[in-house]
């Protein structure tokens, strides 16, 4: 296994890095990417073209061609290859785990970046040579030691521990912090994330709060999962974890792993090169990309009931790295179960992906003639179950621990959006 210890001499020799990927045990070369005159190059090796795995088929070309992608949005790399880097919480640690470093920001470049993530991103795609750090971590995780430790991070506070919440979750994205561990249901234990994880473990994801949450956001999120499981939407298993101080935080098994497994993902914004901040998606177009993925009539029909869930719960942050797709090792597109289904708000207080043009106040109208424009059968029905699953509200947020006062509040605005 290639690895580098991350100094200044290491930093300068970050022009190319091989692009791997690893579905089981075996890691397979995709291609290189090489930095040349500030510009990015990437190119398929011969023998990968020779498996038919195109793991990115609307952006990227899937032949032995030298590429080189436009420099918005994506810093001039192709967003297969940005899925794999942090935003949010997982670029402030990589930020921060550089300037411990003492190595100055400016000089960093996506390929620094990418071989930080090395073997530990999302979905199948690893990066070598990777850069480690001087792992030597616990191997059982304490969530209250853990909060305690992103809070320090965040307010620039301490540097102590960087290098292990990197390690946690270092590729996740959304501003909320997150970590990657493994979780023993059956024995209620969680463990550092490996790629192999010992018997009884499997991979999860642990979301804690951020400075601007509700104390119970994490119930509320746990709420929406069991109404969307009401709605027929397909998510991974949720749960609520509890701290020994009695801290709740929400958690979801990944769906990029099967075992010790992974499943390339990538994400609407990546397939596209959507710029998800400033998107110009809609949800029109992430049901064209649906069914050129699958070919299946039930493509467009879950996305339309995820987009009635979303317009009817007010989730308004569904933009375009919240819906993604899943490769299998035979080159079968899936599309990924849903996930960052919660009550959330915009600063425009729009949608953030448009349905019909409209982000304002869609509704039923705007979901009907979605349906029509691409021949789903029976929109109506889709729209009764999903506002079937949201009268639930109230019943099912107080079982998860939602307070009276954040279920009043949701409660008044399902009534609003109700048509």
């Amino acid at each position: 296994m290639q690895e580098q210890k991350l100094t200044q001499q290491t930093r300068k020799r970050s022009k190319q890095i091989n692009v791997f990927i690893r579905f089981s045990e075996d890691e397979i070369l995709v291609g290189k990417l090489l930095l040349d005159n500030r510009l990015i190059h990437f190119k398929y090796d011969d023998d990968f073209l020779n498996l038919g795995l195109n793991i990115s088929p609307f952006k990227l070309e899937y032949n032995n061609k030298i590429q080189v992608a436009n420099p918005k949005p994506f810093r001039g790399i192709f967003g297969v290859f940005d899925d794999s880097l942090p935003d949010g919480w997982g670029m402030l640690l990589l930020n921060r785990a550089l300037e411990k470093k003492g190595l100055s920001l400016n000089d960093i470049n996506i390929l620094d970046q990418l071989a930080y993530i090395g073997e530990t991103g999302k979905g199948a795609l690893i990066y070598r040579p990777a850069i480690t750090g001087d792992e030597n971590f616990s191997h059982h995780i304490d969530l209250d030691r853990l909060k305690t430790a992103m809070d320090k991070v965040y307010y620039g506070t301490s540097t102590e521990v960087i290098e292990e919440l990197l390690a946690l979750g270092g590729s996740s994205g959304g501003a909320r912090p997150k970590a990657n561990v493994g979780y023993n249901p059956n024995k209620n234990e969680i463990i550092h994330g490996q790629n192999i994880l010992p018997h009884g473990f499997n991979h999860w994801i642990i979301k804690f709060p951020s400075s601007e949450d509700p104390q119970d956001i994490a119930n509320i999120e746990y709420a929406y999962y069991k109404m969307a499981q009401i709605a027929k939407i397909k998510m991974s298993e949720c749960t609520l974890l509890e701290s020994k101080k009695g801290r709740k935080v929400f958690a979801t098994k990944r769906f990029d792993r099967a075992g010790d497994d992974r499943i390339h993902m990538h994400s609407m914004a990546g397939l596209t090169h959507d710029n998800f901040r400033l998107s110009a998606v809609d949800y029109g177009h992430i049901i064209d990309v649906a069914y050129h993925l699958e070919q299946s009539a039930s493509a467009r029909e879950n996305v339309l009931r995820l987009a009635a869930f979303n317009i009817y719960s007010h989730n308004l942050d569904d933009h375009s790295k919240n819906v993604s797709w899943l490769m299998d090792k035979s080159g079968k597109w899936t599309l990924a179960p849903a996930y960052d289904l919660t009550y959330s708000s915009t600063s425009i207080g729009e949608h953030s992906t448009r349905i019909g043009g409209e982000g304002a106040n869609p509704g039923r109208k705007n979901l009907i003639e979605l349906a029509d424009e691409f021949s789903i059968n029976k929109p109506n029905e889709i729209i009764n179950q999903v506002q079937e699953s949201l009268a639930h509200w109230p019943d099912i947020a107080k079982k998860c621990g939602v307070s009276k006062e954040s279920i009043k509040r949701i409660q008044t605005k399902f009534l609003e959006l109700k048509d």
